[in-house]
């Protein structure tokens, strides 16, 4: 059996991530999207964070129109908001955006592990 090759475009295209705290990799906060329907996932690590929003990428065989953007909330207490757009996706390789709220600065990312780097490495700072 062979795969096909062509890259898929996505239409759940948007998450936000909220961090309320990050040290050395290990990071808490909430994940909303629009197939969670209002409800914020609690978050406790990356890894769980890519995992779930791969689960999440893995419903766009769903039949239906694009789901709508996912609106930010006013919570206080928070060390940092991301949009994560995922533009594209192909077998476990993902192309999007990467948008830092509250700097309003955004970056691409070619990769998981790409978009990993970037989320630590503004963290860390």
């Amino acid at each position: 059996m062979m795969l096909c090759g062509k890259m898929v475009p996505c239409q759940s295209r948007e998450a936000l991530v909220t961090v309320t705290s990050y040290c050395g990799g290990h990071m808490d906060g909430y994940l909303r999207h629009p197939r969670l329907e209002g409800k914020a996932v609690k978050i406790q690590s990356l890894a769980q964070l890519i995992l779930m929003l791969n689960m999440l990428l893995d419903m766009e065989a769903c039949p239906g129109s694009p789901l709508p953007l996912v609106v930010p909330r006013d919570d206080e207490g928070h060390l940092a908001d991301f949009r994560i757009q995922i533009l594209f996706r192909e077998h476990y390789t993902w192309q999007g955006k990467l948008v830092w709220q509250d700097e309003a600065q955004e970056a691409v990312f070619r990769s998981v592990l790409e978009l990993i780097q970037l989320i630590d490495e503004i963290l860390e700072e």
